[in-house]
């Protein structure tokens, strides 16, 4: 296979460009399968994560149909124009989603800590009213993404450091882009948003009973399984 291996450094839309090269070139006929993400780690040199990644990108973009359970599919120019997505749609260009999980857990956890030390009493109740409506939509089986996003703002509001809840916000406006929001529907599951929930109840309760070690590793913890749920359930191939 004519891949070129690429440095560690470099980042899911390089891999992505140069898959997205081979298809047009027609090294991947329409209809084909890639060849496994391991495989294709091994041949490029880079994590399996960041393949994860860039197959993601490919189909936001229209290149491939990722099909859990079966494989990586590659669609056919026919497709990719009446699809009208290549070359339109706006992918972060420079952080993929394992890298947002992570700085996010590196911002937020000290969110947290800050929220413990400084939360107010009202901003402890729209920590609840968010988680509230958090467990409504899970048992309604719709997604919960409005009351996650508004309980980790109102924790980085709580922290009372206008500059960390501008940062959150910046974070969550790639957290809900079209690349983490696709790679996030091949793993979406009641039972998955269950375990979510209960992650978000242990950092309100350390952040309402001012704990900042506590609640610093609440989110940390709930961050690290956000990652771990993403990488597992993706790899189903």
């Amino acid at each position: 296979m004519p891949i070129q291996a690429l440095e560690p450094r470099r980042l899911y839309r390089q891999i992505a460009d140069q898959i997205a090269a081979l298809i047009r070139r027609g090294e991947f006929k329409p209809g084909s399968r890639l060849p496994p993400e391991r495989d294709l780690a091994k041949q490029l040199g880079v994590s399996r994560p960041s393949v994860r990644e860039a197959l993601i990108a490919l189909e936001v973009e229209g290149f491939v149909e990722v099909r859990i359970g079966s494989g990586v599919y590659v669609t056919s120019a026919e497709s990719r124009r009446s699809g009208g997505r290549v070359g339109k749609v706006a992918l972060p260009p420079d952080s993929g989603p394992f890298e947002l999980i992570e700085a996010r857990r590196l911002v937020e956890s000290e969110c947290a800590a800050q929220a413990a030390r400084h939360a107010s009493a009202a901003q402890v109740r729209q920590m609840k009213a968010a988680l509230a409506s958090m467990r409504t939509d899970g048992r309604r089986n719709v997604v919960p993404l409005e009351g996650d996003q508004r309980f980790h703002e109102c924790v980085a509001d709580a922290s009372g450091n206008s500059a960390l809840a501008m940062l959150v916000r910046t974070l969550w406006a790639q957290r809900t882009g079209p690349l983490f929001l696709r790679l996030e529907r091949h793993f979406d599951t009641p039972a998955l948003w269950r375990s979510a929930i209960a992650e978000h109840e242990a950092i309100l309760a350390a952040i309402e009973s001012g704990d900042p070690a506590a609640a610093r590793a609440a989110m940390r913890r709930h961050l690290d399984m956000a990652a771990k749920r993403f990488k597992v359930s993706f790899n189903r191939n």
